[in-house]
This record gives structure tokens, C-alpha cells and sequence, in this order.
């Protein structure tokens, strides 16, 4: 029995709840599915070596826990690929487009021609107006991105597709400060001339803050467990008194704070890009597979979890990972082409237990693109990295080991089984 066959097995037996208990009883077996799986990645295409849209379609949805995939731009084959696969869909509107979508006219159309020939057979999440606009766009961009998310949300609701929502990502360069997270403040004309009035919308739209936290570009030598959740003695903020032992919890908190101070604390914040790579220079003694596994590995427990941080305790976040693959063709350094999760012939580069079966064989679907021209390993894929993600004796993933995810659905499909019987189904 797999995840869909559990979640409708279990809407069937709703039907013939009729108390309290019961409901509340089947309500919480929900609330461990749903949230076992909440798992999102970047889904970057930088890449000559890459499988086809098609292919790593089907490879999520039957082999991997992951039920979301955010993209950097509008690709059609990639829109087409996810219909009907119930993986969530969030996609990017180019940063040198916002200022065209600040007119209803050329809005509309954007919408009945981008958006309306895939939806809602691929579930679009988000449309993500712009990335890190504020860190690096024109000031034309700058000051037209707020009235273009309001004008392309206008534009949804009057084609009927008002529950896709629109945000747009932030690097943490909109923070004036965030040492300590309770000091957390937007940089002065940016927090109340843009940041504000953009929270302003998205809280009226039940939208979220979408920002990119990474602790790996923080990285010292001396704060190096401070940035990889390893055992450290933290630090507390003197203003609150909460202890802080991870970098993470204090970039969002920093976040929230800044926030708060806008009067807009009950904005959920989605952390649109985060990760860490596991190859780089020889003098990059920190880009590892064992450091990237490690903090990519604690993203999944944050995105699974009600764990939050100090000043939002009991959250659990909605979390996208960078990235899906390690791209060959990104520009910069080598750690950059390295941050990626599979390899593009869907081994892992290391096991944090996000794969929960076998990849699809070659040759059982489409094949791989032209521009992709094969499934070898990306460059720069070591073979200790190779290596670790075959081992048998690898740590326990968040969820025990690698097939851990089966059990979990073994023991749903159990307690379905003992549900239906009590209900006669």
C-alpha cells in the first residue's frame, strides 16, 4: 500500500466515523502522513547532462518522499511533466518581467497563457515573482515588484485560480542586522518603503515571506558546529534569554523579528532555498559530503517536524532544499555545481533519507533530453561521496534508515486495515 492508497483509505473511513474520538483518532493518523512527507527542492536544469523533465518526474513521485519542486523560470516541458503527479509546482516569473506585469492587461494575459494550459492538473503552489529581487535587481525591478504581485494575484483571482499564491524570495542581504536574531531589523527604506507594504499583501492573500537562509555562506572556521547543528555551546540572546545552538534558527528568528517590528509576526515564512555543497575547491575544507549531509539532513527534520526555534516554537516549516541535482554548467565555482542532492542518474550523492524506493530504469520512459545527452555522474562527483551513499552502514537518516519511510506507511496501512474492519468497509 503506498502514501495516496493510505490517505484515500483513510478519507473512506471518515465517512463512517461518527464520534469524536474516532475523528480526532483519524485525524491525527492524517496529520503523520501529511507531515512525513512535506519535503521541497530547487529544481535547477544548469546542467548538459540531465535527465529528461519526464523521467525525474516519475522518479520523485514513485521514489522519493519529496512532494514539491520549485523551479527559477516557466519551462513548459517541466510544467507538463508534473501534471497529475500531485507533486506541488512553484514557479518563477523573470526578474526583467515585473515591470510588464504591473499592467492588468498584460498580467491577464500572462496568466491565460503561462499559467491556465497546465493548471490545475499540475498543482502550482506558488509563483514566485522574481528571485532575490531586492539583492539583485534594477531599481525599475525594485519598485514595481510589490503593485506586480498585487496585479498578478488580481489576475488569478478573476481567472479562477485564486488559490495559487504569489510571493517573491529574499536573500538575508534585506536584514540590517540579525546578531543578535532579536535585533533583526530591514534594511532602513527597504522596510517600510517596500518590505511592509509587500507583508501588508501577503497576509491579506494568506501568502508567505519567502527567503533563502544559508548558514553555508556564514561559515568560519571557528563556528563551523554553530553552522552544521553539531554539539556547541550556543550563545543566548540577552534580550530574550533563548539560547541559540544553530545558525538556522537564528537567521529565521532574525527574520521574524524584523517582522514583528513591521507588525506582521503571523506571516509564515517559507524557506525558499537552503543547502549546503558536497564538493569543492581543495581549500574549501568545509564543502564535504559528510558537512552536507549533515545540515541537509537537519533541513529534513525541520521540514518534517514541529521542532520551530526559539521565538517559533512548534513550527514546522515549509522547506525547499538546494538543489535536486548537482549542475554541470552553473557558473562559478566548483562548490556551486555541487550542491545538489542526486547525481543526474538518481543516485544519491549521499543518503538523508529522501529516496524511498529505485529510480526508474532507463529506457522505461522517455529518454534523456537532447540538450541533457545522457545520465552519467555530474562533474566533479567524488568517489567517497559515491562511495557513502552506497554504504550498508550508513547512520540512521531522520527517519531511521533509508527504507525507514516504508515502515511508516506498513504501520499506516496496518492501522487502516484494523479502521476499515471496526467500519465494515
Amino acid at each position: 500500500m503506498n502514501l495516496k492508497n493510505v490517505v484515500e483509505a483513510m478519507e473512506l473511513i471518515s465517512l463512517r466515523l461518527s464520534t469524536c474520538h474516532h475523528l480526532l483518532l483519524l485525524s491525527t493518523f492524517l496529520q503523520i502522513v501529511l507531515h512525513v512527507c512535506s519535503i521541497g527542492v530547487n529544481y535547477g536544469t544548469t546542467a548538459d547532462n540531465l535527465p529528461s523533465p519526464k523521467e525525474v518526474a516519475q522518479f520523485l513521485k514513485e521514489s522519493t518522499i519529496i512532494d514539491r519542486i520549485k523551479i527559477f523560470d516557466m519551462n513548459s516541458e517541466i510544467m507538463k511533466a508534473f501534471a497529475k503527479t500531485d507533486i506541488y509546482v512553484t514557479i518563477t516569473v523573470p526578474n526583467g518581467d515585473i515591470p510588464s506585469l504591473t499592467d492588468s492587461d498584460k498580467a491577464g494575459k500572462w496568466v491565460q497563457d503561462k499559467i491556465k494550459p497546465y493548471y490545475p492538473d499540475t498543482k502550482i503552489r506558488y509563483i514566485a515573482v522574481g528571485n532575490e529581487i531586492l539583492h539583485w535587481g534594477t531599481k525599475e525591478q525594485i519598485d514595481n515588484v510589490v503593485p506586480a504581485m498585487k496585479t498578478l494575484h488580481e489576475a488569478l483571482e478573476k481567472a479562477g485560480m485564486g488559490e495559487i499564491k504569489v510571493t517573491t524570495p529574499h536573500s538575508l542581504g534585506i536584514l540590517a542586522s540579525s546578531d543578535p536574531p532579536s535585533s533583526g531589523a530591514f534594511r532602513t527604506g527597504w522596510d517600510t518603503g517596500i518590505i511592509k507594504p509587500m507583508l501588508e499583501f501577503l497576509n491579506q492573500t494568506q501568502s508567505g515571506f519567502m527567503v533563502n537562509p544559508y548558514p553555508y555562506f556564514g561559515y568560519s572556521p571557528g563556528n563551523d558546529s554553530y553552522c552544521l547543528f553539531h554539539p556547541n555551546p550556543g550563545f543566548l540572546d540577552p534580550k530574550t534569554g533563548n539560547k541559540y545552538d544553530n545558525m538556522f534558527d537564528g537567521l529565521m528568528d532574525a527574520v521574524y523579528s524584523a517582522m514583528k517590528k513591521l507588525g506582521y509576526a503571523d506571516v509564515p515564512i517559507i524557506v525558499g532555498e537552503t543547502g549546503w555543497p558536497s564538493l569543492g575547491e581543495p581549500w574549501l575544507k568545509w564543502v564535504n559530503v559528510e558537512n552536507a549531509k549533515s545540515y541537509n539532513g537537519e533541513m529534513i527534520k525541520k521540514s518534517t517536524s514541529k521542532d520551530g526555534t526559539p521565538l517559533m516554537p512548534g513550527k514546522n516549516f515549509e522547506i525547499y532544499i538546494f538543489a535536486l541535482f548537482n549542475e554541470n554548467q552553473k557558473p562559478g565555482s566548483l562548490a556551486e555545481r555541487n550542491f545538489g542532492l542526486f547525481k543526474p542518474d538518481f543516485t544519491e550523492v549521499y543518503d538523508i533519507g529522501v529516496k524511498n524506493g529505485t529510480a526508474p530504469k532507463k529506457g522505461s520512459g522517455d529518454s534523456p533530453s537532447s540538450k541533457g545527452g545522457g545520465s552519467g555522474s555530474s562533474s566533479g562527483d567524488s568517489d567517497k561521496s559515491s562511495g557513502e551513499s552506497q554504504s550498508s552502514s550508513s547512520p540512521k537518516t531522520p527517519y531511521g534508515h533509508s527504507g525507514s519511510l516504508g515502515k511508516v506507511l506498513d504501520a499506516l496501512a496496518a492501522v487502516v486495515f484494523v479502521l476499515a474492519t471496526l467500519f465494515g468497509l
